[in-house]
């Protein structure tokens, strides 16, 4: 492990928290067949891992977006990089995320979907940054509440590094 890397969240806390997600959200949507839409790229990991944790007959989709542009702090501005495939309307939408910080990537993605007329629409993030959100902005499910620091791992890099680690771990400086 590299210096600057400092553990956050090991591969097995990590492991345990996304079965009990899968669980949670199986319940939730008993009898139903949900849609789960992640977030490229950085939820690819976690969307992977828990949508095999969740027990129902799903469809799976994907958006891309960006906002960070190789820097540690988001630029505010959200680019839709890849959109979803096909319509929404009157579907349970399961919407996956890696990391919500300052909320505006998670209400810019909300607005798009809700505008498609879902008949639910429910929010996953692996993490939340409860101290850096700049909009309030509800997740129905969350997996950890991390301080805000800048993290990488599982799914989550900085400038194309550190995707492939098996945990979350704090970038220092």
């Amino acid at each position: 492990m590299s210096n600057r890397l400092k553990t956050l969240k090991t591969t097995e806390e990590i492991k345990v928290r996304v079965q009990e997600l899968g669980l949670a959200i199986t319940k939730k949507f008993k009898g139903k067949e949900p849609t789960c839409i992640g977030v490229l790229n950085g939820s690819f990991m976690f969307y992977s891992d828990l949508i095999r944790a969740i027990d129902l007959d799903i469809t799976c989709e994907f958006l891309g977006v960006s906002s960070y542009k190789n820097q540690k702090v988001s630029t505010g501005e959200v680019e839709l990089t890849l959109d979803i495939s096909g319509p929404m309307a009157d579907k349970d939408i399961i919407l996956i995320e890696d990391l919500v910080d300052s909320g505006l990537t998670m209400n810019y993605l909300l607005g798009l979907l809700k505008a498609r007329r879902p008949r639910s629409l429910t929010t996953v993030s692996l993490l939340l940054k409860p101290a850096a959100l700049k909009e309030k902005c509800d997740i129905d499910f969350v997996g950890f509440e991390i301080p805000n620091e800048f993290v990488v791992g599982y799914g989550i890099d900085y400038a194309g590094q550190y995707r492939n680690l098996p945990y979350i771990a704090i970038l220092k400086n």
